[in-house]
């Protein structure tokens, strides 16, 4: 057991979604048949659920200070409607009708924002009040009629990493660089980190866990890479999960390395001490609500590029499936803990659970059931583990 909290960092908590992820996915390829672990099930499944996970970054930020916002699906959807009629019938280019679907996002966030910040409207009644107002103004503007978007947007929903080269790999050759840039960054990562393992004890760390992890982590990535990679002709990585990627990467770095970042985790976790120590708190309240309802905008893009239109009833629950994926990725309901790449594999839990289950051909009704048993015991989890910390 040593050895493997050495490989895994010391903290074995933080990868108990990794092995439960790992499990589902084990477990629903073998009730399936095989249908689980296929190059295009695996592309479908991050094509279809990249928006929850583009909604799951924002709402992690919105969590960690200790707010909710329910709104987040009816402003994406409204966003999207409005792409989509801004195109359709004023015959706009389709990259207009992106900036104004993703103003239309900073306008929602900004009014949210707002009413948080400045006049300390609790986030759930904000939102709340977001979400009804957004939801009406969808079926109001569209008369409870889908709208087509134009064929470009179906790119950033449906698209796929374009092929070049010789095929002298079998494989795609753009997701086949995206994975040697992944395993490349993965390892300058370790090195670094065991390169400044000794600046604070002045004793640097044995070199055999990094080299096991970044075998692993290699391999793990190998193999995604030649899944994607290696599909039927026309098809390889995603298109968004590319987007998703670099969001994910954008995400990681605003909180981790940013002043903004740890000035979001200070007011989730005690907002009088951060006040106290010179953290405005009501920017960042402005902030983070501003960020989630632009992030909510290209989850709307996203879904309407995938689908080709919008429709009255776009982004319903959403906000359920996002809020649910940062619980069981292991924030706190109180606010001040949760990471992005935890987020992340809640995310994938939450989506492999609803690939797998439709693959074996459970309904919708039970599949929504399941789901809320694993958002209890994710919640359940955490309350434990702070009680077993003290």
């Amino acid at each position: 057991m040593k050895y493997i909290k050495k490989v895994l960092g010391e903290d074995l908590r933080q990868y108990t979604m990794v092995v439960a992820l790992a499990a589902l996915i084990i477990i629903f390829n073998i009730a399936s048949g095989g249908k689980m672990i296929t190059s295009s099930n695996f592309q479908n499944l991050i094509s279809g659920n990249a928006y929850v996970l583009v909604l799951a970054l924002g709402m992690l930020m919105v969590i960690v200070i200790g707010q909710i916002d329910l709104s987040v699906g009816s402003v994406a959807g409204f966003a999207s409607m409005v792409m989509a009629i801004t195109a359709r019938q004023f015959n706009l280019p389709w990259y207009v009708a992106i900036l104004v679907a993703l103003a239309i996002g900073m306008i929602a966030g900004a009014w949210q924002g707002f009413f948080l910040s400045r006049l300390g409207i609790p986030g759930f009644i904000t939102t709340l009040g977001g979400m009804m107002i957004f939801r009406g103004g969808v079926i109001w503007i569209s008369n409870s009629i889908s709208v087509p978007v134009p064929s470009e947007l179906k790119w950033f929903g449906a698209g796929y990493l374009p092929e070049w080269g010789p095929a002298f790999t079998g494989m795609n050759n753009s997701t086949l660089l995206l994975g040697i840039i992944a395993i490349a960054v993965y390892v300058i990562a370790q090195m670094r980190k065991y390169t400044h393992s000794g600046d604070v004890t002045g004793e640097k760390e044995a070199f055999w866990p990094f080299a096991v992890r970044i075998g692993i982590v290699a391999v793990i990535i190998g193999y995604a890479t030649w899944l994607f990679g290696s599909g039927r002709p026309g098809t390889s990585f995603p298109i968004p999960g590319l987007i998703l990627t670099i969001l994910i990467i954008l995400y990681y770095l605003i909180t981790e390395r940013t002043s903004f970042g740890r000035h979001v985790y200070a007011v989730g976790g005690n907002k009088s001490a951060a006040e106290l120590s010179g953290v405005n708190v009501k920017r960042t309240y402005f902030l983070t609500m501003l960020n989630m309802s632009v992030l909510a905008a290209v989850a709307g893009i996203l879904f309407v590029g995938r689908s080709t239109a919008a429709g009255p009833a776009g982004g319903t629950s959403w906000g359920m499936d996002a809020i649910a994926s940062v619980f069981i990725g292991g924030a706190s309901v109180s606010g001040g803990v949760g990471t992005v790449i935890a987020t992340m594999v809640g995310g994938l839990v939450m989506a492999v659970l609803n690939n797998g289950l439709m693959l074996m051909g459970v309904g919708a009704d039970k599949t929504q059931v399941i789901k809320g048993f694993v958002l209890l015991a994710a919640v359940a989890f955490d309350v434990y583990n702070k009680k077993n910390r003290g």
